[in-house]
């Protein structure tokens, strides 16, 4: 109740209750099943019609991630919409001929007028312009829920073992909850007192007081000596924490969630994007707001630094935008995808953009030219996310070649030779859409992780798998720690 005119969100919302699903005009049992599969979608805002066509004209079957992860979710809503419709009309038309029998005047014309659409437009549950709108929050990594569909025992957790080159000083574990905190653990195996937590708790002002703002923690960064801690809510904040899990600045510029967040290597910039379709350069230092680049038409997704000063941002408009500070307008535009750009990396040195997209494809971008380089496209479904190698120009194993890897619903990783632009390993081994890739330190390996609950570890020279880990929940996260001897990877049952 009280959704018929307003979007309903549930992207990073915690907090779902039976009455809200059954309150709102999507079909329960498919967002019940989207719920439970970790339904990761990067802020998507459809309509969807009766018919099961998409408002804006698109048919249904082009909601990637619904139809990528569970196409039977969309038979399912085309068949429930049609069974609902044709109820309605046989309903409509016994209480026509009804009222017709009883009196062949004003209630005839009563009943017609109560049941005849507006504006050609069928209503459904009474909601006048016969659509509703499904958002879902961009948030890496994702969440589930439990079989009853309240999830804040869930919590999301991301392993650190390496930010930068120079975060080397602690082995830390951090994950991002639902009960809008971030903890910090220190592993550190010299400690006397063995695994410690450090629980930084997510408040806003109500009446004078600091109240959990019951929002989920979408994104957090370590800067690049490990020494503050930058987390992103969907209640619109940005954070910068000590590492002692002390609050040193709240961000408050955002008029909505945030979806990513990243510190500059230098250590003075922190950048956000929102679902207000603007990116932000925050000065660490005095928390205040650099510069907000309002260049998006539709909710920014991700970020990533060039340099210190310049940086790319994607959205759900297609398009992606360079931008520097002090430029009141993008130093440079990059268009060519036909659907959700998902995530942007910059290589390691700086000079080649990498893209993935729920149009199945994944581009490389370069400054010196308007059009991609390379338009890879091999993957069958909607690409989630991309990394690249550290190997190559610029990084501490520069006589070993790059490369890309790119992870996608169709459950296959890729790697990629950017250079002749072509796939030269596809790795098949998962059964579930993977959402994660990470490279070890010195390149040699790949691990991955899907929601068919397994990390693999690949050999990136050969291709083989060298070993497989099945955990106790679909797998949404993996990293490597700095030496190269340990791989951190989060599940969706809040294991880590």
């Amino acid at each position: 109740s009280g959704f018929s005119h307003s979007a309903f969100t549930f992207g990073i919302e915690s907090h779902i209750s039976q009455s809200n699903i059954n309150g709102t005009l999507v079909p329960p049992a498919a967002l019940i099943s989207i719920l439970q599969k970790g339904l990761q979608y990067v802020e998507a805002e459809i309509s969807i019609n009766e018919d099961g066509t998409v408002f804006d004209g698109r048919p249904i079957e082009s909601l990637s991630l619904i139809d990528a992860v569970m196409p039977d979710v969309v038979q399912t809503r085309q068949q429930a919409f049609r069974e609902k419709l044709a109820q309605q009309q046989a309903t409509s038309a016994a209480a026509a001929a009804a009222a017709t029998a009883a009196t062949a005047g004003a209630t005839t014309t009563a009943v017609s007028q109560q049941n005849t659409p507006k504006n050609g437009e069928a209503t459904v549950n009474g909601e006048e312009n016969g659509a509703h709108a499904i958002r879902m929050g961009h948030l890496q990594p994702l969440w589930t829920t439990s079989s009853s569909v309240s999830p804040p025992s869930q919590v999301l957790f991301y392993l650190l073992g390496q930010h930068q080159e120079g975060f080397l000083s602690l082995y830390n574990c951090l994950y991002r909850s639902g009960d809008s905190t971030a903890r910090i653990w220190n592993l550190n195996e010299n400690s006397n007192s063995g695994s410690t937590q450090l629980v930084l708790r997510h408040c806003i002002r109500e009446g004078g007081h600091d109240v959990p703002s019951n929002k989920d923690v979408t994104s957090l960064d370590w800067n690049s000596d490990g020494t503050l801690l930058a987390t992103g809510s969907y209640d619109g904040f940005a954070r910068i924490w000590t590492e002692d899990g002390n609050l040193a600045s709240t961000l408050g510029q955002h008029k909505g969630p945030i979806f990513a967040l990243k510190w500059n290597k230098k250590g003075n910039y922190i950048l956000s994007a929102g679902v207000d379709k603007t990116t932000i350069i925050w000065d660490a230092h005095t928390g205040e707001a650099k510069q907000q680049f309002p260049f998006h038409s539709a909710p920014a997704l991700d970020v990533d630094w060039q340099n210190n000063t310049t940086f790319a941002s994607c959205s759900t408009d297609m398009c992606i935008h360079v931008c520097r500070l002090g430029c009141d307008r993008p130093v440079k535009t990059f268009q060519g995808h036909t659907n959700e750009v998902n995530a942007i990396k910059w290589d390691p040195s700086g000079m080649l953009l990498a893209s993935c997209s729920d149009d199945m494809t994944l581009k490389i971008w370069s400054m010196k030219q308007d059009t991609c380089v390379h338009d890879l496209q091999a993957h069958s479904k909607e690409i989630y996310t991309i990394k690249w190698s550290p190997t190559g120009p610029g990084t501490s194993n520069p006589n070993s070649n790059i490369m890309l890897a790119s992870a996608s619903f169709d459950s296959t990783v890729r790697l990629w030779d950017v250079d002749r632009g072509v796939c030269i390993h596809t790795l098949t081994k998962h059964q579930e859409p993977v959402y994660s890739v990470a490279f070890s330190p010195d390149g040699k390996y790949l691990a991955s992780g899907s929601f068919d609950k397994c990390v693999h570890i690949w050999n990136t020279q050969s291709g083989t798998l060298v070993h497989s880990y099945r955990g106790t929940g679909g797998i949404f996260e993996v990293c490597w720690n700095a030496r190269g001897d340990k791989v951190g990877a989060s599940a969706s049952d809040g294991s880590v």
